[in-house]
C-alpha cells in the first residue's frame, strides 16, 4: 500500500476533478469514480489501486456511502485505508454512524471549499507520517 495514493468517490464533477488536481498537485496518486459503479466494482476497482487513503461522499448515483464504508473495513485486505468522508450530510445520526462503520475522518462540505479540504486532509497525512519516521527512530 503506497502512502501517496488516494481513491475519490464524489458525483459532484466540479468538487471532484478540483480534488484531484489538488492531490495531483501534492504528487499523490489520484484515482476518482463519480460513484456510478455497482458496489462490488467499486470495491474492485479499490482493491486494484491499493490506496491508503480514500476520500468518500456519502450520497452517491448508485451507491450507498455509509456501505462502501462496510465493504473496505470488512475487508482484509482494505481495513487499513483511511477514510475521509466529506458529505453534504450533516447530520449527527449520519456522522455517529460513518465514524462507528469505520470512517478515520468526516468534514461537511458546508464548512469547507475543495481547497480548505484538501489542504486538511494533507496536513493529517503528513502529521502521520512524521509520527511513523519518529516512531521508526525511538
Amino acid at each position: 500500500m503506497s502512502e501517496k495514493k488516494i481513491f475519490v468517490i464524489e458525483d459532484d464533477a466540479n468538487i471532484l476533478y478540483g480534488l484531484e488536481s489538488q492531490f495531483a498537485a501534492a504528487e499523490f496518486l489520484v484515482e476518482i469514480s463519480e460513484g456510478t459503479e455497482e458496489l462490488e466494482e467499486i470495491i474492485n476497482r479499490i482493491r486494484d489501486f491499493s490506496p491508503a487513503y480514500l476520500i468518500l461522499d456519502l450520497i452517491l448515483p448508485k451507491l450507498d456511502g455509509f456501505e462502501i464504508i462496510k465493504q473496505v473495513k470488512g475487508d482484509e485486505e482494505l481495513r487499513d485505508i483511511e477514510i475521509f468522508i466529506f458529505t453534504d450530510i450533516s447530520d449527527e445520526d449520519s456522522r455517529q454512524r460513518s465514524l462507528e462503520l469505520g470512517a478515520d475522518y468526516i468534514f461537511f462540505k458546508e464548512e469547507f471549499d475543495t481547497f480548505e479540504f484538501s489542504e486538511k486532509v494533507k496536513k493529517i497525512i503528513a502529521n502521520q507520517v512524521k509520527e511513523e519516521e519518529r516512531d521508526e527512530e525511538d
